[in-house]
């Protein structure tokens, strides 16, 4: 997979939601629903299932249902792993705008649990919780099922 993907700080993001990209929180339902970016939407990379983490299944499949290919989407996760991939997955499949919030909600923690750089949720950028209509990833993936009809 590539790894040539633009990464950007939590207000490089901020500034890009300003002009018009749309932010992809790509941590899981109950990751989202504790807090995220005001405005963002939920398109989980995993799920959170009675045995832990599972690969999403449905991810790209939500994401190409919602989405232009040339559709300018920032992703972002909790520290910035699960985004990358996810971003990486999107240019893998045509996707040609796509930028990674590196990171993400809580920030990069050194080996030793040190923050190193602060996320969304550490910098008094914008925040919301819960499961926001049309935004939430039941909506999209709901959505996306009935576009699918």
């Amino acid at each position: 997979m590539t790894t040539d993907i633009q990464r950007v700080s939590p207000a490089e993001a901020s500034a890009k939601v300003a002009e018009g990209w749309t932010y992809v929180d790509v941590r899981t339902v109950q990751e989202f629903e504790s807090g995220h970016p005001a405005g963002s939407l939920n398109v989980p990379i995993s799920l959170m299932g009675p045995s832990g983490m599972t690969p999403n299944a449905e991810f790209l499949r939500v994401i190409e249902s919602m989405f232009a290919k040339d559709a300018r989407i920032i992703v972002a996760c909790k520290a910035g792993v699960r985004s990358l991939k996810a971003a990486q997955m999107l240019v893998a499949a045509g996707f040609t705008n796509v930028i990674d919030q590196r990171a993400g909600w809580d920030g990069v923690r050194s080996p030793f649990g040190q923050l190193t750089e602060k996320g969304w949720a550490h910098v008094g950028l914008p925040t919301e919780a819960g499961a926001p209509s049309g935004r939430s990833w039941s909506d999209l993936r709901g959505r996306a099922l009935a576009a699918a009809e």
